[in-house]
């Protein structure tokens, strides 16, 4: 969830070789207040039209994996894509969007229910502060101390929660 250029999306493609890889990302410039120092409201996307570009170059990134069945691209907020998939879909799922708190807790609680029972949830910039103030810190944090999941491995900016 949250792809932007697709550059780590690649790297995992590479590393686990997943048998299905779903990209979500709405891939949409941002213009709300507090956003203008995110890559999608200003900081380096400038307009609608630079995303759709980068939106463009990672279809053309991934185009024999989206033509082997393998990737499958979803162009929409993450809480509309979560419609398309059942409880217990996923193995594990990567969470790099939107790192508003409000955001963040969404996206834990919505994909929680689709991945399986010890499955993973991970993510990125765990600890760092950014335009977000911690969005990412507090609702991981609270999202552990709920009992949902718990911790299996922090390292740097990078989490990963075992589903409970």
């Amino acid at each position: 969830i949250g792809v932007w250029k697709g550059r780590f999306s690649a790297k995992i493609l590479r590393t686990v070789r997943p048998a299905s890889f779903h990209l979500i990302d709405p891939w949409e410039f941002v213009r709300d207040a507090g956003f203008e120092r995110a890559i999608y409201g200003g900081s380096v996307a400038k307009s609608q039209q630079d995303m759709d570009a980068i939106f463009d170059a990672v279809r053309q990134r991934f185009q024999d994996e989206i033509a082997d069945g393998v990737v499958h691209l979803h162009r929409e907020t993450s809480a509309r894509a979560s419609a398309q998939f059942p409880e217990n879909y996923f193995d594990w799922v990567y969470i790099d969007a939107n790192h508003s708190y409000d955001f963040v807790k969404q996206d834990l609680l919505t994909y929680h229910a689709k991945v399986k029972p010890g499955g993973y949830i991970a993510g990125d910039d765990y600890g760092t502060k950014g335009w977000w103030d911690y969005g990412v810190t507090r609702a991981v944090d609270e999202f552990v101390a709920s009992g949902r999941a718990e911790w299996a491995l922090r390292e740097g900016s990078q989490f990963v929660l075992q589903k409970r």
